[in-house]
Parts: structure tokens; C-alpha cells; sequence
């Protein structure tokens, strides 16, 4: 999507009526970097009247075509990022949904842009995150016990599907049904998910997961948390599938010895989300969710460079996802070797 002149004017008519402003102006956009899941514009407004009055830096975020069917679109993201601000996350404030196709040609969702970086290898070697990184990772984990605390119903989350059997099991079969869907030949995945349905943990709860917590995602700083970001996959689940995405190895961008996102330990992180919740952890069962978590991310690669192969989008970047596979593999294989050496 590009933001036309027209488009703009049509924005900005549309932000003044949905926000009560008397006049608006949209003083800059320029598309921000991001994931190949959606399209990311940031804006610069100033209205009078209304809750947009004075000037205001926001983000609109819209469909990329590139979106996996496995995400949510914008107006159900937008639903999910107002349920995590109203229980009290560090999220960005949701500002305004639009779902008519003819302001912009597609829904888009408006929220107040946080300060901070995200990219994930600038973040691993930036000095004050290193500084602080045990303390971010801590709070990290803290958010998350917050998001977990919403058990199912969720006012406004009707349309997110809830795991038929324990949500362990429940992903394994998601991941052999988009794997049959692709039609690949993948041994080593599919070895892993028979280890991952043989041990799959007890006493599983399902919980409001973000479902893609890791560096990147999130936005940092001074060596400050100031907003979590990317909520395009949020579901129910077991939140321990929260604590194996970030402590994944893919996810360190490099500075694999910090196992928390590549930013503090792992302890850190645990015994935030400990003191958080006032409950031990079962450091088998996150072990048992970051080869969950491996697994899902070796999937999604797949998906996204078949979109390229099978002539749905023509994108080098999609393309090349699929040759993160053989890291992945060998991840899955190293860890797994690990826990069962641990567990003898």
C-alpha cells in the first residue's frame, strides 16, 4: 500500500471523524521497517479538538500481501492490542480502527507510536542493553505473567479458536497440518514433533499467549522496555509456549549466551516470570516449548518461501526464509540431545 496524497486527505478526514477532532492534518508519513506481515506507516498528526488534539506521532498498521494465514488481520490484531492495554501491558495505546475498504482500499488500525528500537541485532550489542539486560528481561517476563493471567473467555477474542486437547498436542497437529499442506518432505521435523507429542507435559493451562514475544518484537530504550509489539499471532495456549519462543537460540541474534532474546540470562528471565506469578516453573516443560518453539518457527519459514516458489508473491526475502532450515535443524537436534541428557 502506498499513501497517496489522496489517500492521505481520505485519512485524515476519516482520523478527524473518528476522533472528534474539528480539523487534522497529517504532516508526515513514511513507511517504518518491519516483518513481511504487514505494512507499517508512521504519521505525524495534528488536530484540534477531539483525542487527537495537538500533535501526536502515530503508527498505522495495514495487511502487507505477504500476510501468512496463520496471523490475524489488522481489525483482529487491533481487538487483541486493546484486550493486553486494558489488562495492563506495555503495549502501544490503540488509538482507531478502520474496517471500510474505502478510506485506504483495505482495514488498517492506528496506535500511538512508542519510542525505542526494535531490531534485534542492534539491540544484542547495544551497550546499555547489555547493561541492563537482566533487569529488561525480568520485566519482560513480568508483562508477560500479566498477559497470562487472562484465561478464556476473553470479552472481544470470540473469533481466536481454543485448543480442542492440550495445547501442546494441539500445536503438534497444527505444524504436521501445515507440513502435509506444503507437501515437503522435512525428517528431522517431523522426528521432532513425534519427541514433542511423546513428551508432551502435564498439568498444561491455557492462557492469552502473545505467541511471539522475542527480540524484535518489542521495543527498547535507553535500555528501557517501552512497548511489546507484533500481536498478529496471539492465541490461546499453554503461556509456557511464550517462554520457550523467547528463550529459543534463533531469537539471541547472535549473542547466543545471553538465552533470554540475546539480551539477559535465562535465570533472569525465569525467576521474573516467578515472582511474578508466585509459582515455580517446570524448567523441563519450558525446555519441552523451545523445541516447540523451533519447530514452529522451521514451519513458518517453509510457508513463507512456498508463497515465493508456488508463484503467490515474487519476494527475495520470502524466497530466501526456507534457508534458515538447516540452523533450525540443528537447534532441534543439539537440544533436544541436551534434555534427554539432563533428564537421565
Amino acid at each position: 500500500m502506498e499513501l497517496s496524497r489522496e489517500r492521505r486527505a481520505a485519512l485524515a478526514a476519516w482520523l478527524a471523524a473518528a476522533t472528534g477532532a474539528r480539523e487534522l492534518a497529517i504532516e508526515d508519513a513514511h513507511r517504518l521497517g518491519g516483518g513481511a506481515i504487514q505494512d507499517n506507516w508512521a504519521l505525524e498528526v495534528r488536530g484540534r479538538g477531539g483525542r487527537l488534539d495537538g500533535r501526536h506521532a502515530l503508527v498505522l498498521r495495514t495487511d502487507a500481501p505477504s500476510r501468512v494465514a496463520v496471523s490475524w488481520n489488522r481489525p483482529q490484531e487491533y481487538r487483541i492490542l486493546e484486550v493486553a492495554f486494558r489488562a495492563g501491558v506495555t503495549v502501544p495505546e490503540p488509538v482507531a480502527l478502520c474496517e471500510d475498504p474505502a478510506v485506504l482500499g483495505q482495514p488498517f488500525c492506528l496506535m500511538r507510536r512508542a519510542p525505542g528500537e526494535a531490531r534485534g541485532y542492534k539491540l544484542v550489542r547495544d551497550p546499555k542493553v547489555q547493561v541492563k539486560g537482566e533487569a529488561l528481561v525480568a520485566r519482560l517476563a513480568t508483562e508477560l505473567a500479566r498477559l497470562h493471567r487472562l484465561a478464556p473467555p476473553v470479552e472481544g477474542l470470540g473469533f481466536i479458536p481454543l485448543p480442542d486437547r492440550e495445547p501442546a498436542l494441539w500445536r503438534v497437529a497444527e505444524y504436521r497440518r501445515h507440513l502435509d499442506e506444503l507437501d515437503a518432505a522435512e525428517p528431522v521435523l517431523e522426528w521432532a514433533l513425534a519427541w514433542l507429542e511423546r513428551h508432551s507435559p502435564r498439568g498444561q493451562t491455557v492462557r492469552l499467549v502473545h505467541a511471539d514475544c522475542r527480540t524484535g518484537n518489542y521495543l527498547v530504550e535507553d535500555g528501557e522496555l517501552t512497548a511489546i509489539l507484533d500481536w498478529e499471532f496471539a492465541g490461546f495456549s499453554d503461556p509456557l509456549e511464550d517462554l520457550g519462543w523467547m528463550l529459543a537460540k534463533y531469537w539471541r541474534f547472535g549473542a547466543y549466551a545471553r538465552e533470554a532474546g540475546g539480551v539477559g540470562s535465562r535465570e533472569a528471565f525465569l525467576r521474573g516470570y516467578e515472582a511474578a506469578t508466585g509459582e515455580a516453573l517446570d524448567r523441563q516443560a519450558v525446555a519441552y516449548w523451545e523445541v516447540m518453539a523451533t519447530v514452529r518457527w522451521a514451519v513458518i519459514a517453509l510457508m513463507q518461501a512456498a508463497r515465493h516458489y508456488a508463484g503467490q508473491e515474487s519476494s527475495l526475502e520470502l524466497a530466501l526464509t526456507a534457508h534458515v532450515l538447516p540452523v533450525l535443524e540443528l537447534d532441534l537436534l543439539t537440544r533436544v540431545r541436551e534434555i534427554e541428557e539432563r533428564g537421565r
